[in-house]
């Protein structure tokens, strides 16, 4: 790893060759001391005892606090050492003492993105790539570092920038799939397909290929396809967390409860950090719900909302699984909490579905008024269904509102088109009750 360029440091500490036959005695001392240290540092880092180099490096940094070169290197030893702070200052000196000097610019870059610091990160990085004297590859590489960037924020820019990367150096397998998942975030499951194939050709042991193709073809409804994929990539990585939870994720989506739910019970009782991961966790109470285990899946939603008690989407979910174990005020005062968060929700409609939720659960709690105020809430957003109709009919019937609940009733079996035998039976001996009362 030569890094140091003995002339720049000979020049700058002052040492550097005179006119013939005037070397002194302590000029040539000086120079045969930095000869040394220079082969010492060198030496270190070529090595990786990091520790080392960076003793050494901090002398020379004394010695010479304007050589670019110096203060790279040892940015480049502190960063390794895990002194992220000092490593960034070392960067910093080293791209204002060398201003067309591309490797303290990028490294600098790379090391703010890595810790959050996303917007210096995005411009150190951008003007790297755009520093016409620095080398193609490292260019490239701030190009796929932007590209990395903006992947969730900016897709279209991302894809903008991997092209830039590719004109200035080779593809490598990783630009493959990173291709592929900026075609999956912008929506083109085709050609994201094709993309992971392709990395897959390339690396057929990768998980994230072998993952991101499952996904996209589960997209495009190619279930058995996305099973395959999944099954021989099993094979090799049995307890891979991602290839665990995709997969768990394609047999709830074929309504295989019972063969998703073992495999996610084994990943979490293996290992103790996935088991706390909430993503785990609430995909794994959500096939107990779907299996019809509302007790497991109640005690896990209620750990989830223990931690995320601002969540709309977990206190939906775990609202209805205590309405399911018949659990119907802490269901509806769960549901109350839904629905007031009604600016956490990702969409109106998630937002009518809960409150579509509430007026169920207040209406098995015995409270119309609730359930009329959820109804209510819900019809801003969402259409009137034969659910919420039937709910508004009763509600107005236990209110004794007889002629808001005739309305409501004939409302009901209007659209109800005898899917829902036990309420059109009820609805229609409600009517002939309160036509006789009128």
């Amino acid at each position: 790893m030569k890094r140091l360029i003995l002339v720049v440091l000979l020049a700058s500490s002052g040492v550097a060759q005179t006119t013939a036959g005037t070397h002194s005695v302590d000029d040539t001392s000086r120079a045969d001391a930095l000869r040394a240290q220079i082969t010492e540092a060198e030496s270190a880092l070529e090595k990786q005892d990091y520790k080392g180099a960076e003793v050494k490096l901090k002398l020379l940094a004394a010695a010479n606090p304007k050589d670019g070169r110096v203060l790279y290197d040892l940015g480049f030893a502190e960063e390794r050492n895990g002194e992220e702070a000092d490593a960034a200052r070392a960067y910093a000196a080293s791209a204002a003492a060398i201003p067309g000097f591309a490797e303290p610019r990028i490294a600098l870059g790379l090391l703010d993105a890595r810790n959050g610091r996303v917007e210096a990160a995005h411009a150190e990085l951008t003007e790297v790539a755009n520093l016409a004297g620095a080398a193609p590859e490292l260019r490239a590489r701030a190009f796929r570092a932007l590209s990395h960037l903006d992947e969730a924020s900016h897709p279209d820019e991302a894809r903008e920038e991997l092209l830039a990367a590719l004109k200035l150096s080779d593809e490598t397998p990783e630009d493959v799939i990173t291709g592929a998942e900026l075609a999956e975030r912008a929506g083109d499951a085709a050609d994201a397909e094709v993309a992971y194939r392709r990395a897959l050709k390339l690396q057929p042991d990768d998980v994230d290929a072998a993952a991101g193709l499952a996904h996209v073809l589960q997209q495009q409804g190619k279930l058995a396809d996305a099973d395959a994929v999944l099954s021989e990539a099993l094979k090799a990585h049995a307890n891979d967390p991602r290839l665990v939870a995709q997969a768990a994720t394609l047999y709830a989506a074929e309504g295989n409860e019972a063969q998703a739910i073992p495999l996610l019970e084994q990943l979490r009782s293996s290992d103790a950090k996935i088991a706390a991961n909430p993503e785990t966790t609430q995909l794994l109470a959500r096939l107990y719900y779907l299996s019809g285990d509302n007790a497991a899946a109640e005690k896990l939603y209620l750990q989830l909302v223990s931690a995320r008690p601002k969540d709309p989407v977990l206190l939906d979910a775990l609202g209805s699984a205590q309405v399911k174990q018949g659990e119907d005020a802490e269901a509806e005062a769960t549901l109350e909490k839904a629905v007031a968060l009604r600016a956490e929700f990702h969409d109106d409609e998630a937002w009518g579905e809960a409150a579509g939720h509430l007026a169920f659960a207040a209406s098995k709690n015995k409270d119309p008024k609730t359930c009329l105020q959820a109804l209510a809430a819900r019809a801003t957003v969402l259409p009137n269904s034969p659910t919420s109709l039937f709910l508004e009919a009763t509600a107005h019937d236990t209110l004794r509102e007889n002629k808001d609940a005739i309305k409501a009733y004939k409302a009901f079996l209007a659209v109800a088109d005898n899917k829902f035998p036990d309420q059109e039976f009820e609805a229609k001996h409600r009517l002939i009750a309160l036509e006789h009362t009128k």
